[in-house]
């Protein structure tokens, strides 16, 4: 059994911190404890934890201190018992660059730790609402873009939210084993387990940012069947508009084409079913691909 602490602050959101807490305690390989500045704190949801242990002068070797983002990180983190927090996290910077216990930060808890001086010299990512507010707090952090989680010398960081459920599955996969956590990965309903290289921002989304109905529903045409062999002129059908007239809104929009918007969808479905356990090929034909080699083809034109 591995000790995890939680540093609960005023604030925390509820699932960066519930989200990982239930990971580790289906797994049965991990005790849980609560610790904080403070004996009760609300979190983002309106609901309070309680029976907070007071910040240790220590915690156990091999133990996981693991620090959930706050809601409203630019003025919490300011707060009086995030102000204490820091000051105890930056007396026991010795200890996790010493590796006797490993710092686990989820979305705006990366903040904190890189306030304390925990992340200098260390690759690290957070959610990308704050990346460059990280890079500014802890300049001397190695901070990635766009990554779900990142590990480096015992200091795990992750992207918010959902993310933290990722990495938390990744630490059952790490400390315990593989088949372990996707039995956690079953039982919490996870349909799969994202890589600390996937994108925070996946094709799903990183092209929704803008508000074009008819684009918008042409997306969902395609994301409903991403696998399927979609010709412009039937999707153009389906939207009430000229094959020439959508490609325009793509472009103008999107800024890339139907046909390749539809290849990262494909490429997705495709590294879903990889990291599940299929083959390249039956991978490469489930996503829509004519075979293995036309999925590494498209691969190479999105990675290069």
């Amino acid at each position: 059994m591995r000790d995890v602490y939680f540093l609960v602050l005023p604030q925390t959101m509820a699932l960066d911190l519930t989200g990982p807490a239930e990971v580790l305690a289906l797994s049965g390989a991990f005790r849980l404890h609560y610790i904080g500045p403070r004996e009760e704190a609300m979190t983002s949801v309106g609901l309070t934890v309680g029976h907070i242990a007071p910040l240790p002068a220590d915690l156990p070797d091999d133990s996981l201190l693991l620090i959930p983002g706050v809601a409203d990180s630019r003025h919490q983190l300011d707060s009086a018992p995030a102000r204490e927090a820091q000051l105890w996290l930056q007396a026991s910077r010795q200890h996790v660059l010493s590796r006797r216990w490993s710092l686990v930060c989820v979305c705006s808890g990366a903040l904190l730790a890189g306030r304390a001086g925990l992340l200098d010299g260390y690759r690290c990512t957070t959610h990308h609402d704050v990346l460059e507010r990280l890079r500014q707090q802890a300049p001397a952090a190695l901070v990635k873009d766009n990554r779900i989680y990142v590990e480096d010398r015992g200091i795990f960081t992750s992207a918010g939210i959902t993310a933290g459920i990722d990495l938390a599955l990744y630490l059952v996969s790490k400390y315990v084993d593989a088949r372990q956590a996707m039995a956690v990965a079953r039982e919490m309903v996870v349909f799969f387990r994202r890589g600390g290289d996937d994108p925070q921002l996946s094709p799903w989304l990183r092209y929704r940012n803008h508000l074009h109905p008819a684009v918008h529903r042409a997306q969902d045409i395609l994301a409903h069947e991403p696998e399927a062999e979609w010709q412009l002129e039937d999707l153009a059908r389906q939207v009430f508009m000229s094959s020439r007239h959508l490609t325009r809104l793509f472009r103008e929009h999107l800024g890339l084409s139907v046909r390749e918007y539809h290849e990262q969808l494909k490429l997705a479905v495709a590294q879903q079913r990889l990291q599940q356990g299929m083959g390249i090929e039956k991978s490469a034909l489930a996503a829509g691909f004519s075979s293995s080699r036309q999925l590494r083809r498209a691969q190479l034109r999105w990675n290069s």
